[in-house]
């Protein structure tokens, strides 16, 4: 049973392989939706294939396909092609990440179904969207974290190329298509309509520089990695402390002042190198210089206890074993038990997306064998 949310009652059919659709779609299951994953016959998702394994089940797919239904379709088979359309007529939307053209080939494109299915909402993620010059190429997570400009902004000045350490290009494929497909859902209730959603993961990354797109566009000047440090705002950056670096992100001339006063330095407030923000960005190695001349004088935590004391926004550089251990993990339910009968027992990341009209238990469903719930799905299509 799929658990309570917003979208309860919803069903979706998830066409969608690896990680930008069925991010989406375990988004859209945490929210009470149905998720029936149609997978390839013999091998179905390739993230099947992925490790980390555990007692031979991959625990990358189990991380993002918990909560759902598999049923194995063969697309181009006639007798499949009716249960599928069958599943058509009951869902609400159809996921898929095919590469652009896949879809019309099987006879299953926008322009096909939408005349069938008139309230089928049909949500598309790719690596380049279905029109433009690109829009045929193939596409993954890496491929796009360079082509969209992300991989030139991270990392240190003049080191080596440097991938974002999670698969920020799939990620943010997913979120931007659970998005629009919750405003399609709203907009087929308000009119009745369903539409289209077009999601490039191109597009995304784009979308994602914020900051570096507008430098550019108003300076003239391509922005390159910065390390550990805000273009914008100084000091807002990783500095260095007796036993390892401390994060302080004094992000208004206020928090400058409080900042320099509680490390004991109020004499840098007045120093006209560093009166303001931009001139604070100018000078900021002098900054960095003067501040972590103080900090290496204390350990991470004094400073912390300090700076916290003081009203100023900062931690530690946490590795992934200190950030799930933090207590506002276990307060916020941000790692979940899902009880697999062939893994045993797997704590996966909860959901981020907290409702007071539901529940969000500290629990979730384990992800489908493949073509696990055939039979289920069968008897409910009276077939």
């Amino acid at each position: 049973m799929p658990q309570a949310g917003p979208l309860s009652g919803y069903t979706i059919v998830d066409l969608s392989r690896i990680l930008a659709g069925p991010y989406c779609t375990l988004l859209l299951a945490e929210m009470g939706a149905r998720v029936i994953k149609v997978e390839a016959p013999e091998t179905g998702d390739d993230a099947r294939q992925y490790g980390p394994f555990k007692n031979g089940k991959s625990t990358y797919f189990a991380s993002v396909n918990r909560g759902k239904e598999s049923i194995v379709l063969d697309l181009k088979a006639p007798a499949d092609r009716e249960i599928f359309e069958r599943l058509l007529d009951k869902a609400d939307a159809v996921v898929e990440n095919f590469r652009p053209g896949t879809m019309e080939k099987l006879g299953y494109g926008w322009e096909t179904l939408h005349p069938r299915y008139p309230r089928l909402i049909y949500a598309a993620a790719s690596g380049f969207g279905h029109t433009g010059p690109y829009s045929h190429y193939p596409s993954y997570d890496m491929v796009v974290q360079g082509l969209g400009g992300i991989m030139s902004i991270t990392g240190i000045p003049d080191g080596p190329l440097v991938r974002v350490g999670t698969s920020v290009g799939d990620l943010a494929g997913g979120l931007y298509t659970t998005i629009a497909l919750n405003a399609a859902l709203l907009h087929r209730e308000r009119t009745g309509e369903a539409t289209k959603v077009d999601v490039a993961l191109f597009d995304c990354q784009l979308a994602l520089l914020e900051n570096a797109i507008m430098r550019y566009t108003t300076t003239g000047e391509i922005p390159g990695p910065m390390g550990a440090r805000h273009p914008s705002i100084t000091p807002f950056e990783a500095f260095e402390t007796q036993d390892g670096h401390i994060i302080i992100a004094a992000g208004n001339d206020g928090l400058f002042v409080k900042t320099a006063q509680a490390l004991g330095r109020a004499d840098l407030v007045d120093n006209p190198l560093f009166k303001t923000n931009p001139l604070r960005n100018q000078h900021q190695p002098a900054l960095k210089a003067e501040i972590e001349d103080v900090l290496r004088g204390g350990t991470t935590e004094h400073w912390i206890a300090v700076l916290e004391k003081a009203g100023i926004p900062c931690g530690p550089v946490n590795n992934v074993a200190q950030a799930l251990a933090h207590p506002q993990t276990a307060a916020r339910n941000m790692l979940v038990d899902v009880e697999d009968p062939v893994t045993g027992t797997l704590k996966l990341a909860g959901n981020p997306m907290k409702f007071s009209a539901f529940p969000d238990p500290p629990t979730r469903e384990p992800s489908p064998d493949l073509d696990a719930d055939r039979a289920t799905i069968l008897r409910e299509l009276g077939l």
